[in-house]
């Protein structure tokens, strides 16, 4: 099939103007090679495909049948290009982005509002799920971009840094005061006696956290796993517990008193977050404008709230 598509091409257009030299013009080659490309064509098919005479060329009944068919396909290829085209000269894309829960909340959903906006003809399908899911569906080519943690093997990936984010635990003034905690400011006793609230093993923040932990020697006796970020806001707000959040998206809880955070006498380290593409794959005008513009607009986390 493979070496048939010039000879479809030189059938098609010999049909079309139903005489050898005009066809021959068209495809800018001489009338020796269309002749002999065409009695190929046929010697590989078994069926005479045109009648020839004085007047030009007329197809036979096997050569209409095939020119149904490769008239459909050439068709289809110049829609095709046609709307490939179009689509450039409008700006027409589809971006897919794969992200967590969390940041698409605090973090991507503000910027589409501007970024839609700017480019109304791009269309944007939005996956949600843990960033090691992201990771996968990245892999396996099922979309372009994900916002996520640096990853651990950055040789196979294209990474844009967008900014740092910090976590952090923090609780209200009176679940501080109630278990005792403010007399204390011992990380270690402060694991041992609050009811700490993460996420999910599945989470990369909760991976984050558990490596600090066992780095630290900090073990907990009352481990709340609780499926989302918001959750634990909430939860942490009303005293449940002590919370692991990330101290950019609780600026507010923070500034207004409702939320304390907890001193630590191991630091956390910040987290570079940012785009990620696969390395060998192709990235689309619109992929690119989608990373350009978010350098350019240069939002702090808290400006995105």
């Amino acid at each position: 099939m493979e070496e048939h598509l010039n000879l479809y091409r030189i059938f098609y257009t010999v049909a079309n103007t139903e005489n050898i030299s005009r066809a021959a013009r068209q495809l800018f080659i001489s009338q020796p090679s269309l002749s002999k490309a065409l009695k190929k064509l046929e010697s590989d098919l078994g069926v005479t495909l045109f009648t020839r005479s004085s007047r030009g060329v007329r197809l036979t009944e096997e050569g209409k049948l095939l020119y149904d068919y490769v008239r459909e396909a050439f068709t289809s290829l110049q829609q095709g290009e046609a709307l490939i085209r179009r689509r450039q000269e409008q700006g027409v894309s589809h971006i897919r982005i794969g992200v967590s829960t969390t940041l698409c909340k605090y973090m991507l959903l503000p910027y589409l509002k501007s970024f839609t906006r700017q480019f109304p003809n791009i269309r944007i399908t939005i996956l949600c799920q843990s960033s090691n899911q992201t990771m996968e569906l990245l892999d396996r080519g099922q979309i372009d971009l994900g916002l996520v943690g640096i990853p651990e093997n950055p040789k196979k990936y294209r990474f844009f840094q967008l900014e740092e984010i910090e976590d952090i635990f923090v609780a209200t003034d009176n679940y501080i005061e109630q278990m005792g905690l403010g007399s204390l400011w011992d990380t270690r006793k402060i694991f041992e006696t609050a009811s700490v609230m993460l996420l999910d093993k599945q989470n990369m923040t909760r991976q984050y956290i558990d490596d600090y932990m066992e780095k630290n020697h900090l073990l907990t006796k009352n481990l709340l796993v609780v499926s989302t970020m918001d959750l634990i806001i909430e939860f942490s707000k009303i005293g449940l517990g002590i919370g692991c959040v990330i101290k950019e998206f609780v600026k507010d809880e923070l500034e207004d008193g409702l939320l304390t955070e907890i001193p630590l006498g191991f630091p956390i380290h910040k987290r570079k977050i940012g785009f990620v593409t696969a390395k060998q794959a192709y990235m689309s005008p619109g992929v690119e404008s989608f990373i350009t513009q978010w350098k350019e607009l240069s939002l702090s986390p808290g400006d995105r709230k």
